[in-house]
């Protein structure tokens, strides 16, 4: 099974206000760019879906996968395990559950490491995936994020 390489972004024009993800896939001499927008979302909100994504466009299961993200939020609550915790008390007072339930749900398919990148610095595929999704968050066809609470 080849080694796959996921680098994510996501975006808000305002947090919240319309927003985006980004998502660059590399396998091999194979590449694939995902990216979507949506209305009303938040900053965290599209980090999160971007990792969503990214896992559930793999094909195979078992696939050992890195993934690069500037997002603290993503990168601490998986690494440092928070988000196995807030599993377990059914992320009661926790924001994006729809979106940690989803993430954990392909997450197990596969073999995943998370590895922190400053944004908006020299990595050149995490900037490629912040301009997805700034385009994303700016374009025309712009989706509703059916799980974002406005609170």
């Amino acid at each position: 099974m080849p080694q796959i390489t996921i680098y994510t972004d996501g975006s808000a024009l305002g947090n919240p206000g319309p927003g985006g993800y980004g998502v660059v896939l590399l396998s091999g001499p194979h590449r694939k760019e995902l990216s979507a927008g949506f209305r009303l979302t938040t900053n965290n909100r599209m980090e999160l879906m971007a990792v969503c994504v990214a896992l559930e466009a793999l094909k195979f299961g078992g696939s050992d996968v890195t993934i690069y993200s500037d997002s603290k939020y993503v990168v601490d609550a998986v690494s440092k395990g928070w988000v196995f915790g807030w599993e377990r008390k059914r992320f009661s007072g926790k924001k994006n559950p729809d979106l940690w339930m989803r993430f954990l749900a392909v997450y197990r398919r596969h073999n995943v490491r998370f590895v922190w990148v400053k944004g908006h610095a020299e990595t050149v595929e995490n900037n490629r995936c912040d301009e997805l999704a700034v385009a994303a968050a700016g374009g025309k066809t712009l989706y509703e994020d059916t799980g974002y609470d406005k609170e």
